[in-house]
């Protein structure tokens, strides 16, 4: 189970909870902690990809739920 949902406050932003994630994933991850990169670094690395890629397609549905809104607004 994803770390967000033990004990922690909403965060309030769309995809808060994945982000919260991805980014301790990249903070624990050895890129970061034996090799001293930054971990902006370290997901062009590739380091944490699968939490990389949940983030990115959950963000990209909330700009398919935002054109949804804003197409039926211009109407």
């Amino acid at each position: 189970m994803p770390k967000y949902y033990e004990d922690k406050e909403e965060d309030g932003r769309p995809c808060g909870g994945v982000r919260e994630d991805l980014r301790q994933c990249l903070l624990e991850s050895p890129c970061v902690l034996q090799e001293n990169k930054s971990p902006k670094q370290c997901l062009r690395e590739g380091y944490c990809k699968s939490l990389q890629v949940t983030f990115f397609a959950c963000k990209r549905s909330m700009v398919s739920v935002y054109s949804v809104f804003s197409s039926a607004a211009g109407r």
